[in-house]
């Protein structure tokens, strides 16, 4: 049988400062089967230079330069590239957490295997630990993930969320909140969803929905209400909200996401 195949993905435009940093946390994984993918909406501050440059030193790479619409029409043509078993988001500024990541996720997978999750560390701008999503966020990681879950939120952080490849849709257009939709869908045909109970990613805080927050959360209620109906969806949120005021109290004076 052969060894499984991860295609990694990195989705950049103008991130010549944060880049060198997700490409080494690729590079330095000590698993072969990894083909890495760039994809880059057409740079101008000297990202191109850098990711010629990294080409030439890592055979397994293969990228784009060119205009998109977008961060998830960028994320599309990744898809469309990928060859690997697994697919795996890591945008420009993320980083796996440790040299052998991936090497521990292909031996937690098998034939049946359509999704690896796993916890998320937050960093800060100078890349200090604050500490994990489940820790930090009303989001816990679930022993064992279903898409019914995702009626509360996004439970899983993208970047530590790998699905097989030939589950993963593309991502809709116009919507924020697109890679939520994107991980129920894949959910709803996983055959076995796999916790690795281990640090996967390490996501630099800041994100394009944490900055257009509002737009996000209308958004997402478009998704949660296609795919849990309207009642659900009032239901969840009336949840929310609570469980958001009871966080926010609970963490007074510590941090949180």
């Amino acid at each position: 049988m052969p060894d499984t195949s991860f295609t990694i993905i990195t989705v950049v435009f103008n991130g010549a400062d944060l880049l060198p940093g997700t490409v080494k946390s690729v590079r330095c994984q000590t698993y072969p089967h990894i083909e890495y993918l760039i994809i880059d909406g057409g740079s101008t501050d000297g990202t191109l230079d850098l990711i010629r440059e990294h080409a030439l030193e890592m055979p397994n790479l293969r990228w784009v330069s060119e205009k998109d619409r977008g961060l998830y029409d960028a994320m599309n043509k990744g898809l469309r590239l990928a060859t690997g078993d697994f697919v795996w988001f890591l945008n420009c500024g993320d980083h796996i957490h440790s040299p052998d990541t991936v090497e521990k996720l292909a031996k937690l997978s098998d034939d049946t295997t359509d999704v690896l999750y796993g916890e998320t560390l937050l960093v800060g701008s100078t890349r200090q630990p604050v500490g994990t999503m489940s820790a930090l966020s009303t989001r816990k990681l679930p022993n064992q993930l279903h898409w019914r879950d995702y009626l509360y939120g996004m439970l899983v952080v993208h970047q530590s969320f790998i699905p097989r490849r030939n589950l993963a849709p593309e991502y809709i257009s116009n919507n924020l909140c697109a890679d939520y939709d994107w991980s129920i869908r894949i959910l709803k045909k996983s055959r076995k969803t796999v916790n690795v109970h281990r640090v996967l990613s390490e996501y630099l805080m800041g994100g394009m929905s944490k900055q257009r927050h509002w737009q996000s959360l209308k958004d997402r209620f478009r998704i949660m209400q296609q795919h849990y109906g309207l009642l659900l969806t009032l239901l969840a949120h009336t949840w929310i909200l609570l469980r958001a005021a009871l966080h926010w109290l609970s963490r007074l004076g510590s941090a949180r996401y």
